[in-house]
């Protein structure tokens, strides 16, 4: 018999009506962000109270219903550290960056950014139901006064019919759930109307904070405009509740494929028995876990980072140890804007002309023979292969393992390993001299 979840209320709570409480618009207009009204629900700690009464911090809003998920008394509660500041955000670390995904210089108007070739990114709000400690764009994101304009929304829109390689948008923000439901639809009925536009994609941790924005009107408006998909956002099996039970059945039920995105921290889930107890939540609540990220480097996010041979643990005790469909992909998103790079446990341990050596989750080592004969696949026969969409550089490995390209050379290469091109370029150059002369030095120095 499958166990039920529970719903959790604060006690300062307990006379709400359920009719506000389950109000969405109420929560929202309840939210808590000031010392005094968050020391209501939770005993502070002197770090919680430094970092609450400082100024410059990132945003602090939460739901009345997320921060009832909390164990009031305690300092280490997993759902706590994601929400409520401490005096650890003040503190830099090495390779911190602002922008550590360099996404405003993959954005070729305000609001997308077109990092992949085939798809986008639509940052369409600043604005969250509660806002996460760890956030990548917090540089953007909770500035009650920032929005994006209609004419903003217009320039993404033309620039993705001016882009026909773009077959997948992603809409982000901030919280696509949080827009006003006219303006989401505007936008999702503007790029339904783009025929290149395959697959739209919403990344909402709304269900998640606010489940009661999960209403039969939005799955109703949400199923018009299909193929649409949907990354929640679960970092602890504790943020798994009846509610979001709710939220996730509705939006199942509306036929929108679920997915789950979760970020690797040190003290909230860096443990391989709560990550299988997360992802095996999730499949219960009708959501995959899709992506475990390792933490970006962003401002104020240094004391959630674990090294990256942590999630490559957990990806170990979760491959054979759970449902292959319950196991997310460990990834590093690559700082500088390099993209999402997948890591996982090895377990090719070698191999030779005809056969691989593997082992399973277990140790078991075993063999794998290779076919003796191959027909080699046949790009230049391939009418798959002949009629594909150009990547306009992006192709990368596939480009030396699918084509007449040989190598990746970095930008420059060519340049720096043209010895004698350099000399010759740079010999009238008063500051120049090659090695060896005028240093005592022998002038053979190769």
């Amino acid at each position: 018999m499958t166990t039920k979840f529970t719903s959790r209320r604060a006690p300062i709570y307990a006379d709400i009506p359920d009719k506000k409480w389950n109000s969405w618009r109420w929560q929202l207009s309840h939210r808590l962000n000031t010392l005094e009204e968050i020391e209501k629900v939770l005993k502070l700690t002197d770090s919680e109270r430094e970092a609450l009464s400082t100024q410059g911090l990132f945003r602090v809003d939460i739901t009345p219903y997320f921060i009832s998920l909390i164990d009031p008394d305690n300092p280490n509660d997993p759902i706590r550290q994601q929400v409520i500041p401490t005096a650890a955000e003040m503190v830099p670390f090495t390779a911190m960056m602002e922008d550590s995904l360099a996404e405003d210089k993959h954005s070729p108007v305000p609001g997308l950014v077109h990092r992949y070739p085939d798809r986008a990114l639509m940052l369409v709000t600043t604005q969250c139901a509660t806002y996460c400690r760890y956030c990548t764009r917090s540089r953007i994101v909770g500035d009650p006064s920032a929005t994006f304009s209609s004419d903003e929304f217009e320039m993404q829109i033309e620039y993705l019919k001016q882009t026909p390689q773009v077959r997948d948008v992603l809409l982000s923000g901030g919280d696509p759930l949080v827009l006003a439901p006219k303006i989401l639809e505007k936008i999702l009925k503007a790029l339904r109307e783009i025929p290149h536009i395959e697959i739209i994609r919403l990344g909402s941790r709304v269900p998640v904070f606010l489940p009661m924005r999960i209403t039969d009107e939005l799955t109703e408006m949400l199923q018009k405009y299909h193929p649409l998909w949907v990354n929640i956002h679960v970092n602890h099996p504790n943020e798994i509740s009846a509610e979001l039970d709710e939220a996730t059945d509705k939006l199942a039920k509306a036929g929108i494929p679920l997915g789950n995105q979760s970020v690797l921290m040190a003290g909230v889930n860096d443990c391989p028995h709560i990550q299988r107890d997360l992802v095996q939540k999730l499949t219960r609540i009708k959501v995959r876990p899709y992506y475990l990220y390792q933490c970006d480097l962003v401002e104020g996010a240094g004391h959630f980072r674990t090294p990256v041979a942590k999630g490559i643990e957990i990806i170990e005790a979760l491959r054979g140890h759970t449902s292959g469909y319950a196991v997310p992909q460990f990834i590093v998103d690559a700082p500088g804007g390099g993209g999402k790079i997948p890591l996982q446990p090895n377990y090719m341990l070698s191999s030779s002309d005809h056969k691989i050596i593997l082992r399973n989750y277990e140790g078991y080592v075993t063999t794998y023979e290779e076919p003796s004969t191959y027909q080699a696949h046949d790009a230049k026969t391939c009418a798959y292969c002949q009629n594909k969409r150009p990547e306009f550089g992006q192709t990368g490995i596939t480009g030396l393992l699918d084509g007449d390209q040989m190598f990746i050379k970095p930008e420059g290469f060519d340049l720096l390993h043209d010895r004698g091109g350099i000399q010759h370029r740079l010999k009238d150059d008063a500051k120049w001299q090659p090695l060896g002369i005028g240093s005592g030095d022998s002038e053979d120095n190769s």
